[in-house]
């Protein structure tokens, strides 16, 4: 009986060389005189569709809106920043009268160092999160946050994003965990696509329980998806990815959703005390 590294070792050489002969004959075809027709014979399509992506990609209810940060803290001021950003989390969780909830908290592990990475949910949409931001400003106590959190970050990003129909919502977990954010920027007008094959791809990564949520961005940096896992620990997560080759059907979703990347990042995240996502 053929060991399974085996097995799983040449189903990656096997995709790769699939991949890699494809991406250059598509290329090569790219920069003929004839502009490129060719490569349509060999492009892998989405059917046509006459909707906005993100009404025929997201849930259809009205917990779907997420926002995710990401702050660049002072590396002598990370602890400060954890304790001050729990403190105020913890006292938007208790105001009933703020339609969202931080659904997780984190620093990077492996990736950007002394970064803080935030992700909440807004019950309500666009009108919550507009309820929140008005309510904010009014709110001594947030300002006075807000000023003292300025003395401690270097840079701070935010995107707006919409939930994935076909992932599962991100509940709290017990811990301890590790979390993977995998984060895709897509080439424009393939998030149909990506959304046609990860709806069949995700079914081969949810027995285990490591997906936690998938998200796409609505504004911020567009094109943007968004892939969060937890695994037990780093070899943890080794030995599931692994596990994912030996699945049927793996190689082929993973094959058609390479030529849409642009570019691809990895973060490893470990959840702050007060994070539900633990």
């Amino acid at each position: 009986m053929t060991p399974s590294w085996c097995v799983n070792l040449f189903r990656k050489q096997r995709f790769w060389r699939k991949t890699l002969y494809t991406s250059s004959l598509s290329r090569g075809l790219a920069n003929e005189s004839d502009g490129g027709w060719l490569r349509s014979m060999f492009a892998h399509k989405a059917d046509a569709r006459k909707d906005a992506h993100s009404n025929l990609l997201s849930k259809k209810d009205t917990s779907g809106l997420y926002k995710i940060q990401f702050h660049n803290v002072k590396p002598d001021c990370l602890e400060a920043y954890n304790s001050l950003s729990a403190e105020v989390h913890k006292e938007l969780h208790r105001a009933a009268d703020y339609p969202c909830e931080v659904v997780g908290s984190w620093n990077t592990w492996y990736g950007e160092q002394d970064q803080a990475v935030h992700l909440w949910r807004y019950y309500g949409g666009y009108p919550a999160l507009t309820e929140c931001l008005d309510k904010l400003r009014l709110n001594k106590a947030y300002l006075e946050y807000r000023k003292e959190r300025s003395k401690m970050l270097i840079s701070r990003k935010t995107q707006l994003l919409m939930e994935f129909s076909f992932w599962n919502d991100p509940v709290p977990r017990a811990g301890p965990n590790i979390y993977e954010l995998r984060t895709y920027r897509l080439q424009p007008g393939t998030m149909i696509e990506w959304g046609n094959h990860w709806a069949r791809a995700i079914k081969y990564r949810q027995e285990n329980n490591e997906a936690v949520g998938g998200f796409f961005t609505q504004i911020g940096e567009l094109y943007v998806v968004h892939h969060l896992w937890a695994y037990k620990d780093l070899q943890s997560r080794e030995e599931t990815r692994n596990s994912a080759w030996l699945k049927e059907g793996w190689d082929v979703s993973v094959h058609y959703t390479v030529p849409l990347i642009q570019n691809m990042e990895s973060r490893i995240l470990i959840p702050t005390k007060s994070s539900p996502l633990q």
